[in-house]
């Protein structure tokens, strides 16, 4: 029996029928990468969107939490990014098969381009997003990506691919808490179908000691955390 209620997340709608949930766990390399606080993640609290990327340094361990977790595959939905390091049509697909690889996984719920920017020299950063986009494509038409998207575009880096491919991001992954509102972009996405997903609801945890953040929570008897992610999610904004 669980030590506390499991988690019954809500979902949202990805523009090709996909339900992602709306609360996520990351596992940024920022925080450090904690093998007990991910399996009590997905054994007690009901966790079940884990998301990661390959930059972060930790494929591996998440596999084997996952496969300790005594969980199916199925119950999952994991969330990986590509790193610009790794742009470019055959460059991407290697590193999205690796990564698969590393994890012990057949494929990706949702896989995304981590940042506009390239670090590989050969043609522009559109010219290379094109590119890169294109072994994305392939990798959803195969089955090894159910959902494709990118992290930190903007709207002009959105338009640009728009024009340039065949299958419209279903995510943009962005940061997204009280002190980073990018209200434009959000609209911007609603319009065109594609999810806005936000990271880092704690600002790093510099919101937790905000003052008014902690007058709402003191007035709701809910920690600064909570106050913050439900802020997020509130907004049908997938939040981890």
């Amino acid at each position: 029996m669980p030590l506390v209620p499991e988690l019954r997340c809500s979902t949202i709608p990805l523009y090709n029928g996909l339900q992602i949930p709306i609360l996520g766990l990351g596992t940024s390399h920022d925080g450090g990468y904690s093998h007990d606080a991910l399996i009590y993640a997905l054994t007690e609290c009901g966790v079940r969107h884990i998301d990661t990327a390959k930059r972060y340094g930790c494929e591996g361990d998440l596999g084997k939490a996952i496969k300790e977790s005594g969980l199916d595959r199925s119950e999952l939905w994991l969330t990986n990014k590509l790193w610009p390091g790794d742009y470019g049509y055959r460059a991407a697909r290697k590193a999205c098969l690796d990564s698969c690889s590393q994890m012990g996984v057949e494929y990706f719920d949702l896989y995304l381009m981590h940042w506009p920017e390239s670090l590989n020299h050969g043609g522009s950063n559109r010219e290379v997003r094109a590119d890169t986009w294109r072994a994305l494509e392939e990798l959803y038409k195969e089955g090894v990506c159910r959902s494709i998207g990118v992290s930190n575009f903007l709207i002009n880096h959105l338009e640009q691919l728009k024009e340039d491919c065949s299958v419209i991001p279903h995510v943009n992954q962005v940061e997204y808490h009280p002190y980073q509102q990018p209200t434009a972009l959000m609209e911007y996405c609603a319009e065109k179908g594609i999810v806005f997903e936000g990271y880092s609801p704690l600002a790093k945890g510099q919101i937790l000691s905000d003052p008014t953040v902690r007058q709402i929570a003191h007035k709701y008897r809910r920690t600064p955390a909570q106050i913050c992610i439900r802020w997020s999610i509130q907004v049908d904004c997938a939040s981890f």
